[in-house]
């Protein structure tokens, strides 16, 4: 009998591979806490010690070895590894610091480890004095694009979910953490879709919101009905941006009054509204087609820098988009990008807007981010409160969703005149003409 079924072996022998490679093709998470954790924890175990070393994460150390007599050796000590756990993309491990070791040595190893554990990528976490963190993707998140889910009931002030890091996790912006934001991006790179999920998301909130559109508020008019100010010529802009330095000396006051730091001590009744203000084309606000604009451009440059500075401690919070920005455009530019942290950068078509959105905070990430291709409109680097540049994809988030949060949530706008005035109709604000602006331009030039 048993020879009989010998005509069994070389189907099922076959059959494994073709449905190991199924499993792994059609239900690539479920294989990740399978067989693929399996493989992955025996090639990353058994090849540390000469990863490791090739490398350059291993440290030399002299030893003593008796065998053919007593004598001094060099040998290469591995780091240790721990916590080795499965993720829906891959693994993550935990790697013990040699002394003298800081993260970034790790850093620099990352694309030598993604090809010695045969995975997409490889990036780094902080997990505590003398450890890091390694999270390896065996397949790149990104590759897909996610639509935006529907509006949750229990969402978080100021938070917004952009879209998927490449390492699996939710891609978050937290104005708290972070108040303002310089998103820098091509056309049809995904920089519209990051202003709709915006619009959206805080939409329901509890927030006010105002934009400055100077391509003649194309962009913004079909969000008009939830913003509270929305400004669509220069003249216009020089308005709305004194309002909110009326609204940041106002805010002061409060504070100072209450003996209190930023509006987020102040008890929840007497607290401000928050206020988000977008910035569409940001380039368009520093282009001078005649000297009559000069003073315009000068006191604009002037009041966003002022509120960049000064907004986050008062709930006043940017958001700084457009094609382009580098030091041609003068010395508020670059001036203004100082005061952002938060940076995001979709596909740009010269390395000088790469350099000025990453370059000061990441240099190492513009590499990633001049490599990205017009076919993944929404990718991005992005840079946010760990100070760690990550790889990142928008959610699809459409016009016609964000139009029509902005239509069901109006009545939430509050009115601009009010917010401007501060705590009351009749309480009497610090004008904006008390700041000495030609003295902060000739700081500023």
């Amino acid at each position: 009998m048993f020879p009989e079924i010998l005509w069994a072996v070389p189907p099922a022998a076959a059959a494994v591979p073709l449905s190991a490679a199924a499993w792994h093709h059609w239900s690539p998470t479920t294989w990740s806490y399978g067989p693929g954790l399996v493989g992955s924890a025996l090639r990353v175990h058994l090849t540390w010690e000469d990863v490791a070393q090739g490398c350059g994460l291993s440290y030399t150390r002299r030893k003593t070895q008796v065998k053919g007599g007593v004598r001094r050796v060099s040998v290469q000590k591995k780091p240790r590894l721990r916590r080795f756990r499965p993720t829906p993309y891959g693994f993550r491990v935990r790697a013990r610091l040699h002394d003298g070791q800081t993260p970034e040595d790790y850093q620099e190893a990352l694309t030598r480890l993604a090809h010695a554990w045969r995975v997409d990528a490889v990036r780094i976490r902080t997990s505590g004095p003398g450890w890091v963190e390694l999270v390896a993707s065996r397949r790149d998140p990104l590759s897909t694009v996610t639509n935006a889910a529907p509006l949750a009931p229990d969402w978080e002030l100021l938070k917004v979910r952009m879209g998927t890091l490449e390492t699996g996790d939710p891609w978050i912006i937290d104005f708290r953490a972070v108040p303002h934001w310089l998103i820098m991006g091509a056309t049809q790179s995904g920089k519209s879709t990051d202003i709709n999920a915006l619009v959206y998301q805080l939409a329901p909130q509890p927030v006010a919101l105002a934009g400055l559109d100077l391509k003649g508020g194309v962009e913004l008019t079909p969000y008009a009905r939830r913003m509270s100010k929305l400004a669509t010529t220069r003249t216009e802009c020089v308005v709305l941006l004194d309002d909110l330095m009326a609204m940041l000396n106002d805010r002061m006051t409060l504070c100072r009054e209450a003996g209190v730091r930023n509006i987020w001590q102040l008890p929840e009744t007497d607290r401000p509204m928050p206020v988000v203000t977008v910035v569409d084309e940001v380039a368009e606000l520093y282009l001078m087609t005649d000297k009559s604009e000069k003073d315009e451009i000068a006191r604009t440059s002037t009041l966003l820098l002022r509120n960049a500075q000064l907004g986050r401690a008062f709930g006043l919070h940017l958001v700084i988009a457009g094609q382009r920005v580098g030091s041609d455009l003068g010395p508020g530019v670059t001036a203004l990008r100082s005061q952002i942290t938060g940076r995001i950068c979709h596909r740009v078509n010269d390395g000088e807007t790469a350099k000025m959105a990453l370059g000061d905070l990441a240099p190492d990430s513009l590499s990633a981010a001049m490599r990205i291709p017009a076919e993944m409109p929404g990718v991005a680097v992005t840079v946010g409160a760990d100070g760690r540049w990550y790889r990142g994809r928008s959610d699809l988030t459409t016009e016609e969703m964000a139009e029509q949060a902005s239509a069901e949530y109006a009545h939430m706008a509050p009115d601009w005149d009010l917010l401007v005035s501060g705590r009351t109709k009749e309480k009497e604000t610090v004008p904006a003409d008390a700041v000495d602006w030609d003295r902060l331009e000739e700081e500023m030039s």
